[in-house]
């Protein structure tokens, strides 16, 4: 018996098909851009097992075009509405290979992008040994009437990670991809695909979870994320019918993950998301918007208090009483609210780094006990804050000596260790109840309100303790990790929380989504950063996006201004000897907080980012990046040895409109105004960017109501 049905919210309706002999397929989406259509029935669940099924139906190495995933056939559905927003169960079940698959859909309000995960059930009474399980898997898609499909027409834009190599974004034509092969005359599919892969615990260490495929004579562009802060893969290829996606955790293939289900057991894949829009701008304000409704309730992402953090480029791990108690009026001057005060803090041996995991103020450091220091950051109307790495243990340090071996990831009963740190495992209560206790105690002794945390080793797959495999243990790990984090905001209500992971390691959306705001990199050229600022929104909200500004007092007006500029559009994040600071330096440093203060920070909650000159190349030699909200625009950029030029900054929607435009920062004598005119007609901000090395300005354009 074939069928349809329907479910969506107020702002998009999926159209589900479904047969007898076919599983379950998306097969139409429709909003206010239109209808699009799925001529190309790809099933939205595939599964791989050792012992069920026939693998793969034809030869490839994809995760799509499974035989478990072709049996699957519609039981039933189940529409609700919740306090997240409307939801959907698709029931499945494979009566040939013994097992059910229940796909989950969640909308949240007035949002057009969902989240799927798939949990699957072992029915039979042999086990289940699962290898791969999609969270997604959907056709590109086409607008065509006639059902014609474009797959030429499609660019795919992804991100390229590395520490200090944050944020670069490249867009590849498919076809350039998956070359035309004319498959065609042998009559199947191709084989091949074009995957992307992270493994271990730097979720973002190597590539982004996040992608966009466009296709701008077709009017179509899907943005997706797999939401999850440890192994994943995703993949984009060709069909003969039309072009696919496929978005995954952790598999066998890539990551050695198995699970084995006894009779009735469950397995629940890791969310993904995914939207389809008109456009890369649409997509991208859907999944913005998307990120802010689904951010964890118990943490305040509104406030965006101005941080002020004595690592980069400044102490670089080395806090003492004498070196902090000259920085902390000087920043509070500046107009930080949160003194952050990072690594080392907890060593006496002048070597932070293997000696993590107690957690216990160094009396070295601090003759007179670390209360003095957290005492003047109180004085100075700041939230204090600490450095932790709450997820390792460094082989010197004695709590190594005192946990058991279970509490720590382990390879066949052994301590696994990397670069002098052991993994605790935050999937026994152990390990629970002993971070708790640090929490607590520096809450409670010092009156902490901010903490960060990083993370900063790369262990490999995960631990074979209580686990099917080392994928399997960490992800176990990477959940119970996440709950903990919920957990810290439940117990102390208004706690701030910064993830770093050796900076932009884990940008995840398990990760931001959960924290106030993320670290971006640890880069510390200010010449680079540009681009890392400009690519943060993409993986993370604006008001998130912790860029670094540590302007120097031996760079010139223009390198102080382009230094700190590289934090202006995102969560105020301020480095350096401010102590060191001319009185001119220093007003440019209170000119910059001023100006995030009354007009960055009322609006950037309620912002779309978008970016004047596309996203930007690692070696581009102008910059652009931009916020839209309400009647404002808020546009950076940075010329990076330009030999100068006109460039033109197009603002989305903003054509028609007329508007005043005016420099927001730098705004002293000595630091020129850049030429620049409004085209209304068009939506475009022309700006003369000058002949210089490094020189960075921030425009705002007010738009007429």
């Amino acid at each position: 018996m074939a069928g349809t049905f329907t479910w969506g919210n107020d702002a998009v309706t999926l159209r589900f098909a479904y047969a007898d002999d076919k599983p379950v397929v998306i097969n139409g989406i429709e909003d206010r851009n239109g209808a699009v259509a799925f001529p190309h029935e790809q099933p939205f669940v595939e599964v791989l097992a050792a012992g069920r099924g026939t693998g793969h139906w034809i030869c490839n190495h994809r995760l799509t075009q499974t035989s478990l995933g072709q049996s699957l056939r519609y039981r039933s559905s189940n529409a609700t509405s919740t306090d997240l927003g409307d939801e959907l169960d698709i029931v499945m079940a494979s009566d040939e290979y013994g097992f059910t698959a229940t796909a989950h859909f969640l909308l949240p309000r007035g949002c057009r992008m969902f989240r799927t995960t798939v949990t699957i059930a072992n029915t039979a009474d042999t086990p289940l040994v699962l290898e791969s399980a999609t969270s997604f898997a959907a056709s590109f898609g086409t607008r065509d009437p006639d059902g014609g499909t474009d797959f030429d027409g499609w660019n795919l834009l992804q991100c390229d990670t590395d520490w200090l190599g944050e944020g670069r974004w490249h867009e590849t034509p498919m076809r350039e991809l998956c070359p035309f092969l004319n498959q065609q005359m042998v009559g199947r599919d191709p084989q091949g695909t074009h995957e992307v892969i992270s493994e271990g615990t730097f979720s973002t260490g190597t590539a982004l979870p996040i992608g966009v495929l466009r296709n701008v004579r077709g009017g179509l562009a899907w943005a997706f994320q797999v939401e999850h802060n440890g192994a994943w893969r995703w993949e984009a290829g060709e069909d003969n019918a039309d072009g696919y996606f496929a978005l995954s955790g952790p598999d066998y293939r890539d990551h050695g993950w198995t699970v084995s289900l006894d009779k009735g057991e469950t397995f629940t894949t890791v969310p993904a998301s995914a939207v389809l829009g008109k456009d890369f701008d649409d997509a991208i304000a859907e999944l913005t918007a998307y990120r802010r409704a689904m951010h964890n309730p118990d943490d305040d992402i509104v406030t965006n208090k101005v941080v002020f953090n004595d690592y980069m480029n400044t102490l670089n791990g080395d806090p003492t009483t004498d070196k902090l108690l000259p920085l902390i009026p000087r920043a509070a001057e500046a107009g930080a609210e949160i003194f952050c005060v990072d690594a080392g803090w907890y060593d006496d041996t002048g070597y932070w780094w293997p000696s993590v995991g107690e957690w216990k103020p160094s009396t070295v450091r601090f003759p007179n006990g670390l209360g003095e220091v957290i005492d003047a950051i109180h004085a100075n109307g700041m939230v204090p804050g600490l450095w932790l790495e709450p997820e390792v243990v460094g082989v010197e340090s004695p709590v190594a000596e005192q946990l058991p071996d279970e509490a720590f990831f382990l390879n066949h009963g052994q301590r696994v260790v990397e670069q002098q740190r052991y993994l605790l495992d935050f999937r026994n209560p152990i390990v629970i109840d002993h971070m708790n206790a640090i929490v607590d105690r520096l809450i409670d002794e010092f009156g902490v309100g901010y903490f960060k945390f990083d993370y900063n080793v790369m262990p490999g797959p995960g631990t074979t303790r209580d686990a099917d495999s080392a994928g399997d243990g960490l992800l176990g790990h990477n959940r119970a990790y996440t709950e903990w984090i919920k957990g810290l905001y439940r117990r102390h209500p208004g706690l701030i929380l910064e993830n770093c992971s050796s900076g932009g390691m884990r940008t995840d959306f398990a990760q931001s989504s959960n924290f106030q705001l993320l670290s971006t990199s640890d880069q510390q050229d200010f010449r680079l950063y540009p681009v890392i600022t400009a690519a943060a929104p993409m993986s993370m909200l604006p008001e998130q996006a912790g860029n670094w500004a540590y302007p120097e007092r031996s760079m010139n007006d223009e390198e102080f201004t382009f230094a700190i500029t590289n934090s202006l559009l995102g969560r105020f994040f301020l480095s350096g000897y401010v102590n060191r600071f001319s009185d001119r330096q220093m007003v440019l440093v209170e000119d910059a907080v001023e100006a995030y203060k009354n007009v960055v920070r009322p609006v950037i909650t309620r912002s779309v980012p978008f970016w004047p000159l596309g996203l930007a190349g690692w070696t581009d030699d102008v910059v652009s990046t931009g916020l839209r909200a309400d009647d404002t625009a808020l546009i950076s950029v940075w010329s990076r040895n330009c030999a100068g030029r006109e460039v033109e900054l197009v603002v989305p929607e903003a054509a028609g409109r007329a508007a005043e435009v005016t420099t927001l920062y730098p705004v002293r004598d000595g630091l020129p105004e850049w030429a620049s005119r409004w085209d209304a007609t068009t939506g475009t901000l022309h700006v003369t960017v000058p002949a210089s090395e490094y020189v960075a300005r921030t425009f705002r354009v007010a738009f007429a109501r």
